[in-house]
């Protein structure tokens, strides 16, 4: 299409974006961004299969229960701080910077735990890499959320979370084989990489339009949308110039602050409550898991975790399909039939581990793929909600304040699963536990609005607008 030929009116970001629907621009951005995040998942998940060996390296054959359940927590401890930061630093310096950054240095912090020389200074690593590690989650959601066409957010938003499970499972494979045939160390050699993939990333991504232009970088959201249309090899039909961008009203406040005021604080209490509920569900189920089935299985390694993959990999499907569910059903019935779901599965999976794990294999793997899919379902569904709750000037810091109280249930469940691990508890009470929390999930969700089904950014930010005028 010629300049001559393209509108030469006004236009929002979103009707730039929503003009070329699904195209090879989006596909970039979803494998650019998505790498980013399986990295996420592997460094956070690595440790839930190599913490059986490090312990015996650091405290002799016994390892050390105790500090055993403490390991999965360190880096979560970073991960929590991170996600606080990750808004306001996003939204303030820009979505591609700080994942950048965040990248790189989570990558460059992993190197030091190959070498470390006591649990102490494993651990100290561990708690700074998760720093940069908080970033991830929250920026990637607000980027699958300004990058992709309205008709289809939602399923790239929960189908990008799934690269998370995608390093989940790698970890798995990873440490599966590196376990019986090297050492722990090569594992977080491995996590490193994302010291070098960092430089990728921040080459190839743009920076958000939609964040350029609440900033007033009109040229910057031109650019970003000029290499859009060169990348997706098809035009928009729109003259791109700084002076025809319709920009949405930007709120004079913008402080993360206004995720707790007005019409956002319900909502926000609602998925803290429900993101929290999730990660603790989640969170206990990986962090203990392998080494619960290495037990139960008599120290059969490869069928221990083979369960746990098997699980992961459920995930992933779980993943994609929320997001298409989520389209038809529309968000908010769909969380709510997620964390039903949940409930269901574990207590079905609670009375299924009471077989004896050496000749149940089959129902051990057809249960846990059921409560694998069913809990990253539920938690999945709430991400297309989080970012679409808030306007784009404060977006990143809605989405990180949920983040980070939510997945501080990540310190808290290895914790408190270990230590009922260590009184007595069997294995069939402490899956039963995890209903408790989807239960109040399920619960919260009936707080929620109906969530921004068919609504583009723009709409978005003007409904909110309105709203306060």
């Amino acid at each position: 299409m010629s300049a001559a030929a393209k509108s030469p009116g006004k236009f929002t970001i979103s009707q730039a974006i929503d003009s070329l629907g699904v195209s090879k621009f989006t596909i970039s951005i979803f494998f650019l961004v998505g790498i980013a995040m399986m990295f996420d998942g592997y460094d956070y998940m690595i440790i839930s299969y190599t913490n059986t060996q490090i312990m015996q390296e650091f405290f002799g054959p016994a390892g050390n229960d105790a500090l055993k359940g403490a390991l999965s927590s360190w880096s979560t401890i970073g991960i929590v701080v991170g996600s606080f930061a990750a808004g306001p630093l996003s939204d303030k310096f820009g979505r591609k910077k700080i994942l950048t950054i965040g990248t790189f240095m989570y990558g460059l912090l992993t190197i030091p735990c190959i070498f470390a020389p006591n649990y102490e200074v494993f651990a100290v690593f561990r708690v700074l890499a998760g720093l940069f590690l908080g970033v991830c989650t929250p920026i990637v959601t607000t980027l699958f959320t300004e990058f992709t066409p309205t008709k289809q957010r939602s399923f790239f938003i929960t189908f990008g979370m799934a690269w998370m499970i995608v390093g989940w499972v790698m970890a798995a494979l990873v440490g599966t084989v590196m376990v019986q045939v090297a050492t722990w160390h090569w594992c977080y050699a491995i996590g490193a990489l994302p010291v070098i993939y960092a430089f990728v990333f921040g080459k190839f991504t743009p920076e958000s339009a939609h964040w350029c232009a609440v900033h007033g970088k009109l040229d910057g959201a031109v650019k970003t949308l000029e290499r859009i249309e060169k990348r997706a090899g098809k035009e928009m039909p729109y003259e791109l110039k700084a002076e025809n961008l319709l920009v949405p009203p930007v709120s004079a406040k913008s402080s993360p602050a206004e995720v707790w005021k007005g019409k956002y604080l319900k909502t926000t209490i609602a998925l803290v409550v429900i993101y929290f509920a999730g990660n603790f569900s989640i969170y206990g189920v990986n962090a203990w898991l392998p080494a619960l089935m290495l037990e139960a299985t008599g120290g059969a390694v490869t069928a221990s975790y083979m369960l746990a993959m098997a699980q992961n990999a459920a995930s992933v499907v779980a993943n994609c399909t929320t997001g298409f569910v989520s389209e038809a059903m529309g968000r908010k019935r769909n969380l709510i039939f997620g964390y039903g779901l949940s409930v269901v599965a574990c207590l079905i999976v609670s009375q299924v581990v009471k077989l004896p794990a050496e000749t149940s294999f089959w129902p051990y793997l057809i249960a846990f793929v059921f409560m694998g899919f069913a809990l990253n379902y539920a938690i999945t569904a709430a991400q297309p909600m989080m970012s679409e709750s808030y306007p784009t000037e404060f977006r990143n810091s809605g989405v990180a304040t949920i983040v980070a109280l939510g997945k501080s249930a990540g310190i808290l469940s290895p914790i408190i699963l270990g230590g009922l691990k260590a009184a007595g508890w069997a294995f069939s009470p402490l899956i039963a536990l995890l209903a408790v929390p989807m239960a109040f999930g399920f619960l919260a969700g009936f707080l929620l609005p109906k969530g921004a089904k068919g609504m583009n950014i723009d709409d978005i930010a003007d409904e909110a607008a309105d709203a306060k005028a």
